[in-house]
């Protein structure tokens, strides 16, 4: 991360400045993704800027991300990163800077645009073999959970009680139904079906989670697009997480309650085999950015 993009500029990260009036810093007024690049080849490029113009235009910040295709592939060169095997660009955009105030300025600022890249690990196989642990907390987010806005206080609560709880992941739960992550989306394996929230306005709609469902059509999986219920979830034969850096994660128990035999399951083992390839298959097929 020694080297930044910031409002059109590649700049130290030492020296990068954004204003104290900034409407992301006093408002959280913005939008973000990140996107994984495998080899220096960025997975679902187009899929990523599809949701943030969907982002931005949902919270009417006037700006086209098109020049983001190079600032991406400039920053994985500027931080040594374009060889190595996986990395993610955070971008993250916000309305700009303006005198305080709730409304939108009457003249619209130019909006910040911040980037960075950085290296990231796949967990450790023996860990995953292992699986992980979630904890629930109350979903106290507003009710657009579908644009991916910077304003994520509640997520951070969210993380926090579950590492406190010592498990891996938080699992948002809304009137008895088990909606989301905080940072990832949620499946469940029912009676040999997997089961995922609907793409509502009450999740992300992940762009893993969408090729995970992919690859259920693909392997013959059957799969249910529905809330899923705890007292399903007591009883389900698997569970996991999805999410750019998540992949497909294994969870073998929630709130210390032990999820089917407490091991990876085999329809999540099948899932992850075939993520891996396909993600590897569909980048060497794409071209850079």
């Amino acid at each position: 991360m020694r080297t930044v993009y910031l409002n059109g500029e590649f700049v130290p990260r030492a020296s990068a400045r954004v204003s104290v009036d900034d409407r992301g810093f006093l408002f959280a007024d913005g939008v973000y993704e990140v996107t994984p690049a495998y080899g220096g080849r960025f997975f679902r490029f187009e899929r990523h800027m599809a949701r943030m113009r969907r982002g931005l235009a949902e919270l009417r910040i006037d700006y086209d991300p098109a020049p983001l295709a190079d600032v991406h592939e400039r920053l994985l060169a500027a931080n040594a990163l374009a060889d190595e095997p996986i990395s993610v660009v955070y971008v993250q955009v916000t309305r700009g800077a303006a005198p305080r105030g709730h409304a939108f300025p009457a003249t619209p600022p130019r909006p910040t645009v911040y980037a960075f890249a950085k290296p990231f690990k796949r967990e450790e196989s023996e860990a995953w073999e292992q699986g992980y642990h979630a904890a629930t907390v109350p979903d106290r987010r507003w009710a657009r959970c579908d644009i991916k806005a910077i304003a994520l206080l509640p997520n951070c609560l969210a993380m926090q009680a579950a590492v406190e709880a010592g498990c891996t992941d938080a699992l948002f739960v809304k009137d008895g139904v088990a909606i989301e992550g905080a940072h990832n989306n949620f499946f469940a394996v029912i009676h040999g079906t997997v089961v995922t929230h609907p793409a509502t306005q009450h999740i992300l709609h992940g762009i893993t989670r969408e090729y995970v469902l992919e690859l259920c059509h693909d392997l013959g999986l059957p799969v249910e697009l529905r809330p899923i219920r705890l007292e399903e979830l007591w009883q389900a034969d698997e569970a996991f997480f999805t999410g750019t850096t998540s992949d497909v994660r294994p969870t073998v128990g929630v709130d210390g309650r032990t999820i089917g035999d407490g091991k990876p399951g085999p329809i999540t083992r099948r899932l992850m085999e075939a993520f891996v390839k396909g993600v590897e298959r569909e980048v060497a097929a794409a071209p850079l950015v």
